[in-house]
């Protein structure tokens, strides 16, 4: 008698990848030196040193690797140089998400129609600004912030290059169970069991 084929459950999945920040998804998220400017400048925020940030974190990392130098082989100086790297990106990638989010939420706020009946449209108590006018100071406090990550990612990304002597991208990790989670397939055979 012949025996049923078998599938073998690891080499039937398919490989995901958790794909990690890039500096281009940095670029498109964070405001850059100029949009920075204008923030600052229409609320009166303070002016971040950019070039200062960038240039800062990238001799950062070009000192931390003639630090390890002795001490680590040249693999081993590129996977702690990736991490490093990568923890600056994401955190820009990410505050760059939340910027996004807090312009979208000021937006949305300013862009209602006045109404008197609506607390958002009205002024606060004496000394204090709308709702919506503390949105667009948030937002743009948020702005200044991610681009002050941004700066640091790109100096850390420029470090990187220097010192590995190729570009930087991000690691991307393998999902670890790509297939269905256990309640997943408990629906499903519950379902096959309805007909």
């Amino acid at each position: 008698m012949a025996k049923p084929a078998t599938h073998n459950r690891s080499n039937a999945r398919v490989s995901q990848l958790r794909k990690g920040a890039t500096l281009e998804m940095v670029r498109l998220s964070c405001p850059d030196a100029s949009q920075a400017l204008k923030i600052a400048e229409s609320f009166g925020i303070t002016v971040v040193d950019s070039e200062g940030i960038r240039s800062l974190h990238e001799r950062l990392i070009v000192e931390t690797a003639d630090s390890l130098s002795e001490g680590l082989g040249e693999r081993a100086m590129q996977i702690h140089l990736q991490r490093i790297v990568g923890a600056f990106v994401g955190s820009a990638q990410g505050a760059g998400q939340f910027y996004s989010r807090a312009v979208t939420e000021a937006r949305d706020a300013t862009a209602k129609v006045p109404n008197d009946t609506r607390d958002e449209d009205l002024d606060g108590p004496v000394g204090y600004d709308s709702a919506a006018q503390r949105k667009r100071e948030f937002a743009a406090d948020m702005g200044i912030q991610s681009h002050a990550l941004r700066m640091a990612a790109e100096g850390a990304v420029a470090a990187y290059e220097q010192v590995v002597g190729e570009a930087w991208k991000p690691f991307d990790r393998p999902v670890e169970n790509p297939g269905a989670s256990l309640d997943r397939k408990a629906a499903e055979a519950q379902l096959a069991a309805l007909g």
